[in-house]
């Protein structure tokens, strides 16, 4: 039936509320004239990337650093270069894993205030970002060394298999996430070119897992006391079985630091970095003890102890190579 339109006249309620568009098909969604695309915002894009997240590639230059190869040709160069190739590597993931786990993520108390599960960042934007950091990380890494474009891509494919799968699987967590500590080191090694000692590479492990362990301890304790949800992998945990294994892979990081410090050639000055180094150990071990270690990255950059003996022992440690070479 004819619908007149004069003065005065109110058109059906079914007619106000739908637009006739022609050549768009019946139900297809078609944007409001006037409609405002919410703008990007440049915040939510570096928390989603996690800057403060870098600091844990400072291993990359470890290698180099425990090696006095720091001052040798182009090695700098090559090893920054490296640094920030994982640097890349990791904030795309960080992206990927977000769009990932919105759903997830959007009833954690915590993690539901990330720019993705809050809605501040469009999903899609946020995978194009990822990918576009990982294809940069990979191509950076290939172009510093092609071997270290292979090492590169042995990280990115761990952390990915961490956030697809790994993480849900009791122990081999903590060995994925030690891994990428130790792929680290190693990319270091191969950027540079230096060669690893065998038993920094057993320093780097354990530390590793010592901060995995106190990362798990600390999510178990703040959901038993808070009473919220978790990880399903932390049902298979509990706080006597992780405190032993920080306990024991503290004190293998020692024993491991201890002996490669004092077997290093005309070296005299280096084992005097051993009493700062297990002063941080020590420092890390009780403050997982008392709930802290979730978030490692804000632990060792907030806690004033632990920068004290940090930074002690990387003064020490940068006299003795000075020194030494």
């Amino acid at each position: 039936m004819p619908v007149e339109v004069g003065a005065g006249a109110r058109l059906p309620q079914d007619a106000r509320e739908e637009s006739v568009v022609t050549g768009v098909t019946p139900g297809a969604s078609v944007p409001r004239v006037g409609a405002r695309v919410r703008p990007v915002s440049v915040r939510a894009v570096l928390v989603t990337l996690r800057p403060k997240q870098w600091i844990k590639n400072a291993l990359v230059v470890a290698a180099a650093g425990a090696a006095g190869a720091l001052g040798h040709d182009d090695v700098p160069v090559r090893v920054s270069l490296a640094c920030m190739a994982f640097c890349l590597l990791a904030s795309g993931i960080y992206a990927i894993n977000d769009v990932r786990d919105a759903a997830e993520d959007r009833l954690h108390p915590r993690k539901r205030h990330r720019p993705v599960a809050a809605g501040d960042l469009d999903r899609r934007l946020a995978a194009l970002l990822g990918a576009a950091l990982l294809i940069s990380g990979l191509a950076l890494a290939a172009a510093v060394r092609p071997l270290l474009g292979l090492v590169a891509l042995g990280y990115a494919a761990l952390t990915v298999s961490y956030t697809i799968a790994l993480r849900r699987i009791v122990l081999l967590d903590l060995v994925a996430i030690a891994g990428g500590f130790v792929l680290r080191a190693v990319a270091g090694g191969v950027a540079a070119p230096v060669t690893l000692s065998r038993w920094f590479v057993l320093v780097v492990t354990s530390c590793a897992v010592l901060i995995a362990a106190g990362k798990r301890h600390a999510e178990l304790r703040r959901t038993e006391q808070g009473g919220v949800s978790g990880r399903r992998v932390l049902t298979h945990y509990s706080p006597a079985g992780l405190r032993l294994i920080v306990a024991g892979s503290g004190a293998v990081a020692v024993f491991a630091y201890c002996v490669w410090a004092a077997a290093l050639p005309d070296v005299d000055a280096r084992p005097l970095t051993i009493i700062p180094f297990v002063v941080c150990v020590l420092r890390y071990g009780q403050l997982i003890s008392s709930g802290a270690g979730e978030a490692p990255e804000e632990l060792i950059l907030g806690d004033r102890w632990l920068a004290i003996a940090g930074a002690v022992w990387l003064a020490v440690f940068a006299v003795s190579v000075h020194v030494s070479g």
